[in-house]
């Protein structure tokens, strides 16, 4: 058995978290050619019929009334934390997007503890409070002062993330249904969300959009999207679930790289400073949060 064989899973997993760290660039660079709305509605209208063949050829397509509402509720507000990550990405770097936005691993755990009245441990707070400082660091660019705009909406949808994934694991939780049926039904919701949110905007975009740009778009829907969905389904079932969160965990590593080295992006020492705390307190976190958990929740990344 060669290395390939061997490591598929945590290729996949590597790539998985690679496409998601890109997709704040993707999205950053769109965001100059459409509106907002436009990118998410034919991100999401592509994704939807990508994920209308998955669910075709799915062997499990069960979908009851319990599971149709549960993805048409999450698709709506997996709709409303899109809108503030576009809009925050438009508004910011790619970059810091990629790196605020992964406080979401680190206030889910601090919620389902909430909920749960089950604390997590000391270090666990000392871990998350080194990223909190990290992202503190990174938006003060050369100097302290406000956060802009877009680094504000990344860290509000972080929240409103951790709130969702929260929500989701334990309003499903004990009730088995098709995966597949759920996301594809959350897609759509997604993409009739978007499309109407701004249609004179949405056919704007349309008739301006290059072959360029709905090649970024595909590699959204395809990529960052379906594709990634696929994984996790297939890698959880190859390997611990432990294992699969902290190989997803490495998107803000990928988002810096790529952010940096193919978008351009400028960070001063206080930013870099930041973005090494960022990813060293949420992945240390995440490594606690795992340990303490028997059954750990797997990240979600975008869309």
């Amino acid at each position: 058995m060669n290395f390939l064989t061997r490591n598929k899973a945590d290729i996949l997993l590597l790539g998985v978290a690679a496409v998601w760290g890109s997709s704040y660039l993707a999205t950053k660079v769109l965001t100059e050619r459409g509106s907002v709305f436009a990118i998410l509605s034919a991100r999401f209208l592509i994704a939807a019929v990508i994920m209308l063949a998955v669910w075709s050829l799915s062997k499990n397509r069960r979908l009851d009334r319990r599971g149709f509402l549960i993805g048409v509720v999450f698709g709506l507000t997996q709709a409303g934390i899109l809108s503030l990550e576009t809009w925050g990405v438009k508004l910011t770097s790619a970059t810091n997007a990629g790196l605020i936005i992964s406080m979401t691993i680190v206030f889910t755990p601090i919620l389902e503890s909430l909920w749960m009245k089950k604390w997590l441990p000391r270090a666990y707070f000392i871990a998350a409070t080194v990223a909190i400082v990290g992202v503190l660091l990174l938006v003060s660019g050369n100097g302290f002062h406000t956060p802009n705009w877009g680094d504000a909406l990344m860290l509000g949808a972080a929240i409103v993330r951790s709130i969702h994934v929260t929500a989701l694991g334990r309003l499903t939780s004990g009730y088995s249904y098709s995966s597949v049926s759920v996301t594809f039904v959350q897609t759509v919701v997604c993409a009739v969300v978007f499309t109407l949110a701004d249609v004179p905007g949405v056919i704007a975009s349309y008739s301006s959009f290059t072959l360029g740009d709905w090649l970024d778009l595909f590699y959204l829907a395809a990529a960052c999207t379906v594709f990634a969905f696929l994984v996790q389904l297939w890698a959880v079932r190859q390997t611990s679930a432990a294992r699969v969160s902290l190989l997803l965990g490495t998107e803000p590593i990928w988002a810096v790289l790529i952010g940096v080295s193919l978008g351009s992006d400028v960070l001063s020492w206080l930013g870099a400073l930041g973005a090494l705390l960022i990813i060293g307190g949420s992945y240390r976190a995440q490594a606690i949060e795992l340990k303490h958990r028997s059954v750990p929740v797997l990240p979600l990344g975008p869309g």
